[in-house]
């Protein structure tokens, strides 16, 4: 008789796809780490992303959830609407007690042993009211991220959960008080791991003669700027652009992401240059890469602004505004002055999926053991 499988529900923020894509590097690891283990997936909006990603996995089961509503952008610009953000949330508190229960019974149901979020913070509450040892893992919480943008005392039900999590592993970047009961760890970056041959292959594929500067370009699959065909970026000289699949740029120097390509890292790998938001999962695997980012400064976001003060203390990104990216034209100086900075003063910080699977995998025996 082998072990009895131990189960976690998984629970990912249903706010774009930066927090599905570094829960599968980590939801990899820890099946290959542990064979007695299953994991249910608890989200709705990148469903489709998360299944194709896993679906070698047959220890992987999905429950459909919506686990958060993130921010809410004003139309075509990449600042929050605080107005709509508002609305959108008291709605969502309005469902907060029940959404809870829904998920107390889902965890007894499927005998869940532990429980991971990234981030949402009503599965804390079902979590501890089972006594069912719970981990949060995110470079933010939602509570603080919404300070200044939602009036405190609304903010008071995601406080109170996220005291509830029994461990919190804090990410690069993060200025989150000490939630976890038991203690918060911290870690720095970590991502996916890249396929070297797929790498060459797309290097092949858009550089073939390796002469041209290639520069990946990701503002995230929830941005939708109709400017942006307009920008004299596109026309700088001996550059090639890769962009994601949601961003419609009809050039002859720009490759667009194939909408079925789940595997993104690798073409972020493939690039000599990454401009991007601030977003945690697109900046992890850029660092993860050891790739120079010039990041798109956005100064109403708590947490993008946390992001970008970690990167600029370790030397790791330029910024640049909305504003100046619209007169941006990339030219020689440019790029020596990018890579000389990038060789010389850009600290060095490698993935940690496996160090973080590692230690999750510890909490969740020891906490098993008491049980």
């Amino acid at each position: 008789m082998g072990k009895p499988m131990k189960t976690i529900a998984y629970y990912i923020s249903d706010y774009g796809f930066g927090h599905a894509a570094r829960s599968v590097a980590l939801i990899r690891y820890l099946l290959a780490m542990e064979e007695d283990l299953r994991v249910i997936i608890c989200h709705s909006f990148a469903l489709h992303f998360l299944r194709e990603s896993l679906k070698d996995e047959n220890r992987v089961a999905f429950h459909t959830v919506e686990t958060d509503i993130g921010y809410v952008l004003k139309k075509d610009s990449i600042e929050p609407d605080i107005e709509k953000l508002n609305v959108e949330y008291e709605k969502y508190l309005k469902k907060w007690n029940s959404l809870i229960e829904q998920e107390r019974d889902f965890l007894q149901t499927n005998k869940v042993d532990f429980v991971i979020s990234d981030i949402s913070a009503f599965p804390f509450e079902a979590a501890y009211t089972l006594g069912t040892p719970s981990l949060g893992i995110s470079n933010f919480t939602w509570h603080t991220a919404y300070q200044g943008l939602i009036a405190d005392p609304l903010l008071e039900p995601s406080k109170e959960a996220y005291e509830k999590m029994t461990f919190f592993f804090s990410l690069a970047g993060s200025q989150e008080p000490d939630w976890g009961m038991e203690g918060t760890k911290q870690f720095v970056f970590f991502a996916r791991e890249v396929d070297e041959n797929e790498v060459h292959r797309i290097r092949k594929l858009v550089n073939p003669t390796s002469e041209k500067f290639v520069v990946f370009f990701g503002l995230g699959m929830k941005i939708d700027i109709e400017q942006l065909e307009c920008l004299p970026m596109w026309d700088s000289r001996n550059c090639l652009f890769i962009v994601s699949s949601n961003v419609q740029v009809q050039k002859p120097n720009v490759f667009s992401i194939p909408k079925d390509y789940i595997e993104s890292q690798n073409y972020i790998a493939a690039a000599d240059l990454v401009i991007s938001k601030p977003g945690w999962g697109i900046v992890s695997e850029a660092v993860c890469a050891r790739k120079p980012l010039l990041i798109l400064d956005r100064q109403t976001m708590k947490e993008d602004q946390n992001t970008i003060s970690f990167l600029k203390t370790n030397h790791l990104c330029k910024t640049i505004t909305w504003d100046e990216l619209c007169q941006f034209v990339i030219n020689e100086e440019f790029i020596d002055e990018l890579q000389s900075q990038h060789t010389h003063d850009g600290g060095f910080f490698g993935n940690q999926a496996d160090i973080i699977s590692k230690e999750i995998l510890r909490v969740l025996r020891t906490k098993n053991e008491r049980i």
